[in-house]
């Protein structure tokens, strides 16, 4: 039975206080929350914990309370201070974006800056806020052209004279997404920090209070100019760490402290409660001379092949046969595919024919730490002198959004030779031994 349908003919409304009983025996108490299974009624309990009933048998409902609109709470007044910084929140969705109505527990999207000034009021102490609307999507579903709409936004905010951007996203991509807008954002003259949630704000452990905090903190108090991820540094409140855009990795599926930069030291750490910043190196952008250039396209016909034992020459021709232009192809430890062997002789020919056709093979490692090397052993050779490209010690998340913009903005030659350069600090010339244990 449908959800709408069960609770107009039992004249109840989201919101009521609710007792459920099934074969004639009470069951629990609580309020009537949104579902999003049409077939299913959800209650929230006191103990802040929400049960379902499906209505294929349905059970017994009583109302024994008033409902009570589900609906945001009013908003509070947005001040305008002369004087103060301007910060911009685009907001793109994910659980950053949302608020929770906690008489039903139900999420409801949040765009405006009354909102979010709500959640964070502090912000309004030392800078004026606004928000824009680029888009409302799981981070999941993000695609190129998604990018691209991030890009202009913050192109059109940097016009009008901001002092910094925040870029609320969806943690599980948020990684390609700072690599996108790294490589499209030439001569950024401002910091653009992409800020996200693991913990919706339903819950009292959720870090999208501090994290939102110490970005704008953050960027009104600094000279770094250029794109970065603004997430918690340990899965305590307090301090936030500032990683580099092109350098950051999702290593957890939901700590706080799940980000962290790879191969490169954070920008910085901030704590806005103890009006703090400090930069792990004087070594950061700062504005460039050169005014602000966006090369906003991408060839969408770019993949990413994840090296495995057992895999045979059809997972290279699929990249072949549908016309790909480029594949970044994520090998074992410096760099390895399964193209030693005479077994393994036809994957290596099949990399040669992708080439062959124009195609564009850059390697990056399984391994999150330490870079990718064609000298050390000759079958890693062998790769590179049919012209695959070694990515240093390039994430492969920066990797496949630089070769996909490289090919979208440039020529394929000229994407070969420029794989292999620093454009946004993605890659560095050498690794040290401090780098093998990751960000601090």
């Amino acid at each position: 039975m449908n959800i709408d349908l069960f609770l107009e003919e039992q004249g109840l409304k989201l919101g009521d206080r609710v007792m459920v009983s099934e074969k004639g025996k009470a069951v629990l108490e609580g309020t009537l929350a949104p579902s999003e299974a049409k077939g299913t009624l959800v209650i929230k309990t006191d103990a802040g914990y929400k049960a379902g009933f499906s209505l294929e048998s349905p059970p017994q409902v009583k109302k024994v309370g008033e409902g009570k609109p589900v609906a945001k709470k009013p908003p509070v007044p947005v001040p305008f201070r002369e004087g103060l910084p301007g910060i911009v929140v685009l907001h793109t969705g994910g659980t950053i974006a949302s608020r929770v109505d906690y008489a039903v527990g139900g999420v409801i999207a949040s765009f405006s800056p009354q909102d979010l000034v709500s959640l964070v009021p502090e912000i309004t102490e030392f800078a004026n806020v606004d928000c824009v609307m680029v888009s409302n999507m799981m981070s999941e579903d993000m695609r190129f052209a998604d990018y691209k709409r991030m890009a202009q936004a913050i192109e059109e905010q940097v016009r009008k004279g901001v002092k910094g951007i925040i870029v609320g996203h969806g943690t599980d991509t948020m990684a390609y997404s700072a690599a996108a807008l790294s490589f499209m954002l030439r001569n950024l003259p401002v910091p653009v920090l992409l800020v996200g949630s693991q913990r919706s704000t339903d819950r009292p452990s959720t870090d999208a209070v501090f994290n939102l905090l110490n970005a704008a903190y953050f960027i009104v108090n600094t000279d770094y100019c250029g794109v970065g991820v603004c997430m918690h540094e340990s899965v305590s409140d307090g301090w936030c760490v500032v990683l580099p855009g092109a350098r950051t990795k999702k290593l957890h599926t939901s700590r706080r402290d799940s980000f962290k930069s790879v191969n490169a030291l954070p920008v910085a750490r901030v704590n806005f409660e103890e009006k703090k910043i400090e930069y792990f190196s004087p070594d950061y952008f700062r504005r460039s001379a050169e005014p602000l250039k966006v090369l906003p396209e991408f060839e969408s016909r770019v993949g990413i092949l994840k090296v495995f034992p057992g895999m045979g020459p059809e997972f290279f021709d699929f990249f072949s046969g549908k016309g790909f232009k480029g594949m970044v192809l994520e090998g074992t430890g410096l760099g390895h595919a399964p193209t030693n062997t005479p077994e393994n002789q036809p994957n290596y020919e099949a990399i040669k024919r992708f080439i062959a056709k124009g195609g564009v093979v850059a390697i990056t490692s399984q391994c999150i730490f330490g870079r990718v090397n064609p000298s050390v052993y000759t079958n890693l050779r062998r790769l590179s002198q049919i012209g695959c490209i070694f990515c240093g010690d390039m994430t492969t998340e920066a990797a496949y959004v630089k070769l996909a913009w490289l090919l979208g903005n440039f020529s394929a030659e000229q994407a070969r030779k420029m794989m292999v350069q620093d454009l946004a600090g993605e890659l560095s010339e050498r690794s040290l031994m401090t780098d093998l244990a990751g960000s601090p």
